[in-house]
Formats: C-alpha cells, structure tokens, sequence
C-alpha cells in the first residue's frame, strides 16, 4: 500500500512552534537585560555570548559550574508554581562558584519541554533573572528547546551555567584551614533544591493539606521557598576578612559537603544545638519518621552554607554577615581527625 500524501506538512505539523519560541525570546529580553553588568559585550540573540574578563584581575581564573533544580520541579509542576525554581537554578551553581572565591560574572540557561507554553517558561525565565540579579552576574544566553514527545504535557527540565572569576593567588581551596579553626553556618531559607524526592515521598504516604497553614505561611510556600543566594554578602565578606574555606551546603548535608573542603588530617566538629532548625525540617522528620543520621545526610537542617575563619576573625565575620542581612552561627570548630573517624561531626 502506498502510504505517501501529498498533504505539506510543516514544524508547526510535527509539534513545534518557531512562532511561540519568538515570543518567549521577547518576553523574556527586558528580565535578562535588567542583569547587565560591565563585561557583557552583547546581548540575547546571537549564536554565543561575549564577555571580557576585567581589567581588575591581574591573574584571573574562570571557575565554572553547572547544576539543575533535581525532582523539585516535580513539585512545581503539581502546584503550577513557576516563578521560584529560576532562582533555584541560579542558586545551585553561583553558589558552588562562590566557595572558590569566584565572583559570577554571567550566567547562562536550558529549558526543554515537549511543548512549549510560552507564559511558563516566561515565568521560569523570569526566575532565573531574578536570580542572576541576586548574585550580580548576568543572564547573558541560553537555550529554549521544544521536543515534542520528550517530555509529559506541562512538564520541563532545567539546567544552568555559571563562569565567574578569581584572583589566583585567592583561590579558597581550604588549604588554609588549620585546627582551632572555627565553623560559620548561615541560614539557609528552606530546603533549597535538595531532597525533594524523599520530601515528595512523604507527601504522597502523608497527604497533607499543601494549602494549610505552616508557621505563617501556607505549606506549600515552605516546600517551595526558592534556594539563599549567598554571593554579595560572602564577596564582600572575603573583601575584609580572611576566609579559610567554604562549602556549599547542598545534596549530602553537612555531613558530606563539608568535608570537601578539608584536608585529610582534618575533622569539623558541629554542635547541633547551635542553631535553630526551622520548623519545616521537624515536620519532615515526624511525619517521615525519617532518622536524624538520615535528616544530617539529605537535607540541609538550616544552614545553606558554611564559612571557616580563624578563631580571631570569628566575631568580626559574625557581625559582618549579621550586618548584610544573614543569620549567622558559630557552629562548630576545626580539631585534629583522629584516626579514620568522620570529617564531619555533629554531637
């Protein structure tokens, strides 16, 4: 049998909508223009993004990172939230540039559906501007892909890039780090972008009323709080004061992201009454009847990132942070391993 027509078939035929990708690139040029910084040589809209490294660098090196936002955006999806996780994607990888010492210079995205809506994608986008204002870097490309057949109706995935730089002879790689040190938790603003397929996994056994109330808010607002950009506070921070080390407090909690950044002699000792954690990882842990060890291990309890000074910069790290709108903590300290024992400790 022939099967052939002489039907013309088209992209629009086969599930893909030039028309609606313009107008997503239109949407979103006033957010990513709102991002520009000096070092931005064009705009979005051509085939690669310029940038030149500044001449306030005598020995720049470009450190880069790249990340996604994980099951979170499964949430988003079940609750048509997606003004937040843009910020969520910006977090994950600014953040992780920061510990370096790197200040993020410019940013750039992927967002893959199978059909593109474009309201959206404008509001992930919007996001993710949103985000890169936060951390001062520019929202310099990306790249919108429509896959039809890819991706469940009204689902996407998202990826970002971050290049930031650093003084190389400021390099933070926490060889500095020494015993006596002490550790700085800062808070963190929720859950972050950690977790969430153990966090969506207590809300299908518990089922529970996403809209109620919780602490103020409505839970869903709590699950869904977008993750702590920490760059302007923390480069102003190492601007005065000597910074030993920093980790990123993210998949792995304090317990594995921490010793990232510690030498193999070393151990970090963390007093968990130290700081508060917020109501929102308890009723996890109720209602999962998920194990402390377990909590430690998956999510961050509260504290986004953590800073390693002296002992003698400790106060006036404290204030700083305090100062630039963070909520600082003197967590823990820096001893001798003994051993084999962990290199995080929390007692």
């Amino acid at each position: 049998m022939n099967s052939s027509t002489n039907q013309s078939l088209s992209y629009r035929d086969a599930g893909v909508d030039i028309e609606a990708g313009d107008a997503l690139v239109d949407a979103i040029k006033p957010f990513a223009r709102r991002t520009m910084r000096e070092g931005v040589l064009g705009g979005i809209g051509g085939f690669g993004a310029l940038f030149e490294i500044s001449k306030k660098y005598r020995e720049p090196v470009l450190v880069s990172g790249t990340d996604g936002v994980g099951t979170k955006l499964k949430l988003a999806f079940q609750l048509n939230r997606h003004d937040t996780v843009g910020i969520d994607l910006v977090a994950m990888s600014v953040n992780d540039i920061l510990v370096q010492g790197a200040e993020p210079l410019f940013f750039l995205d992927y967002f893959a559906c199978g059909k593109l809506d474009v309201k959206t994608a404008a509001d992930v986008i919007k996001g993710v501007a949103a985000g890169c204002e936060q951390a001062g870097c520019a929202l310099i490309g990306g790249e919108t892909a429509e896959m039809p057949s890819m991706y469940p109706d009204g689902e996407y995935d998202l990826a970002g890039f971050a290049v930031g730089a650093v003084e190389k002879s400021e390099i933070i790689d926490g060889r500095k780090i020494a015993p006596g040190d002490v550790v700085i938790g800062l808070a963190s603003s929720g859950i972050h972008s950690n977790g969430y397929s153990l966090v969506r996994k207590i809300i299908d056994v518990t089922k529970p009323d996403l809209n109620a109330d919780f602490d103020g808010r409505s839970l869903a607002d709590a699950l869904m709080a977008p993750t702590r950009i920490y760059v302007k506070p923390l480069l102003s921070l190492m601007a005065d004061v000597e910074v030993r080390g920093m980790a990123h407090i993210t998949g792995g909690g304090l317990v594995e992201n921490i010793p990232r950044v510690l030498q193999d002699h070393l151990t970090a000792v963390l007093k968990k009454d130290a700081w508060n954690m917020p109501p929102l990882f308890g009723w996890l842990q109720k209602h999962g009847h998920v194990a402390e060890e377990e909590m430690h291990r998956v999510f961050n309890c509260g504290i986004g990132m953590v800073v390693i000074v002296s002992p003698e910069n400790a106060d006036k790290a404290i204030s700083r942070l305090n100062a630039s709108g963070e909520t600082a903590y003197l967590i823990g300290e820096i001893r001798q391993r003994a051993g084999d024992e962990p290199q995080t400790i929390v007692k």
